[in-house]
């Protein structure tokens, strides 16, 4: 038996696999309107396509629990009525592909008012349709435009708003949330010493920094419900040994606090503090961070990072150096990689019934 293919139960949630859809942003809803942050066709196709390819959760890209949460104009967006209920489309139809639909939700603060990565990304000015970031501190990222420092006020209002994107998640239909922490968005921006130079609750030492991240996953634990899994993505590492930074030890550390509160995987990712940090990127370069959190905690963890394989991500869960992977851009390349992934691992293959008729469960 493939230990690729084996379910995973998180509290009452069964995943048929152990093969994930990570999120990735498309840049592909509305900038502005009533249609701003609402989920399209494209989406939906997109999204279900992976679920048809056998999947076993697909992670909705990051969703902003607010309209300046948005790291560009063209995010999906989860504060209002309408945008619930576009994805409550894309929730019903990757459930209905036999996947389990989970949605990512973030706030992209120093990194926020972009523009599309293929239009050269960079900030977008606040005269258009982009607006002023703000963050942990007055620190820019790279050259982008410098963030307003948030009160301890709009902090928890952010925390509010994170909340109230999860019941509107949990109304929409999806069975997991994931928290944002990772890559330099606002939780991560909070965590490093990097982004965060305040003086006050929030910032200074491990335990200020990590303040609300804990924040933001107890309010959203308050309303998941105890039945459905948490998650919550981190960079393990700012890369940046040479500095003071975020660490794997801190991660670590912060990884059993965030299980106290009720986090039941944490999706171990790395990087996005700092643009000039040199990443080893290779085949499976983040995997031994996942194993590393792993290991001190017992916490289930998800690798990313380069993972195209089947071979080789049979051998990251077989080997307990994680308990899921997820796919990003090898999915973009072959929606159906778990499918052949199975095949090549001699596991039963779960297609869609219109489809597996014809194909078989092997064929």
């Amino acid at each position: 038996m493939s230990a690729l293919f084996e379910p995973i139960t998180l509290r009452s949630v069964t995943v048929p696999n152990r093969v994930w859809m990570a999120p990735m942003c498309t840049y592909s809803a509305q900038p502005d309107g009533p249609e701003a942050g609402v989920a399209t066709d494209f989406h939906l196709a997109h999204l279900a396509a992976r679920a048809a390819g056998g999947v076993g959760l697909v992670i909705v890209e990051s969703t902003a629990v607010r309209p300046e949460g948005r790291i560009s104009p063209y995010d999906l967006g989860l504060w209002n009525d309408r945008q619930q209920e576009s994805l409550a489309r894309v929730a019903a139809l990757v459930e209905q592909l036999g996947a389990v639909p989970a949605i990512q939700l973030g706030h992209a603060g120093r990194k926020a008012s972009t523009n599309r990565p293929w239009l050269g990304g960079g900030s977008l000015p606040a005269d258009g349709i982009g607006w002023q970031p703000s963050g942990p501190s007055t620190v820019p990222f790279d050259t982008y435009t410098e963030p307003l420092e948030l009160t301890v006020e709009e902090i928890h209002g952010i925390v509010r708003s994170f909340a109230a994107s999860a019941e509107r998640a949990l109304a929409a239909g999806f069975k997991a949330v994931e928290i944002h922490g990772a890559h330099g968005y606002l939780t991560h921006s909070f965590l490093s010493p990097v982004s965060n130079h305040r003086t006050d609750e929030y910032g200074g030492s491990f335990e200020n920094r990590i303040r609300f991240a804990l924040e933001v996953a107890t309010a959203v634990r308050a309303v998941w419900p105890e039945e459905l899994p948490l998650l919550f993505r981190v960079s393990a590492t700012d890369w940046l040994d040479d500095r003071d930074s975020w660490t794997i030890e801190e991660t670590t550390l912060l990884a059993k606090e965030l299980h106290a509160v009720g986090v039941d995987l944490l999706d171990v990712s790395t990087g996005g503090t700092a643009k000039d940090a040199p990443i080893p990127v290779g085949p499976g370069f983040q995997v031994p961070f996942a194993a590393e959190v792993r290991a001190a905690t017992g916490m289930p963890t998800s690798a990313v990072g380069l993972i195209t394989e089947p071979a080789q991500a049979e051998q990251i869960v077989a080997d307990g150096q994680a308990d899921v992977v997820l796919l990003g851009r090898e999915l973009l390349r072959n929606p159906h990689w778990p499918q052949h992934a199975a095949r090549e691992l001699g596991a039963e293959r779960r297609w869609p019934v219109q489809y597996g008729y014809v194909v078989g469960s092997r064929g």
